[in-house]
């Protein structure tokens, strides 16, 4: 399997909330993970992620991504993929009602591969906006 194939399907399944029981196979057991983001400030590993993307899932259900680009730098073993996530706050996770409102929210993920695995996840977002839109913040 490619970079690209193992990135595309970690991709899929991470953004659809599967949580890392379905994302692990296309990782090191002890992936790292970063993000300048505060939102994420607790979160250092891509199964810490995965299972973080699953939570959002209870407040935003109808949480959904669209691809905007997908490439594979294999001279330096990485594949970036940038989109925007969509959903609306319909659902009352233990945080209180749910605000109706939506977000669109722009990011970037910089996957680093070794030995046909994800060795390293950055994410680049704009928390800070997207809890803002969702009426988080």
């Amino acid at each position: 399997m490619t970079n690209k194939k193992a990135a595309r399907d970690f991709f899929e399944a991470c953004e659809t909330g599967q949580g890392w029981d379905a994302c692990k196979q296309w990782c090191h057991d002890d992936a790292s993970f970063s993000a300048q983001a505060d939102a994420l400030a607790d979160v250092t590993t891509v199964e810490g992620y995965a299972e973080w993307m699953k939570g959002l899932f209870v407040p935003v259900p109808d949480g959904h991504y669209e691809l905007k680009s997908f490439a594979e730098d294999e001279e330096h073993g990485k594949v970036i993929a940038a989109a925007v996530f969509h959903g609306t706050h319909t659902v009352d996770a233990g945080s209180g009602e749910p605000t109706g409102k939506s977000i669109a929210a722009d990011y970037v993920y910089v996957l680093d591969f070794d030995a046909g695995k994800l060795r390293h996840m950055t994410k680049i977002w704009n928390d800070v906006h997207s809890l803002r839109q969702l009426g988080w913040a």
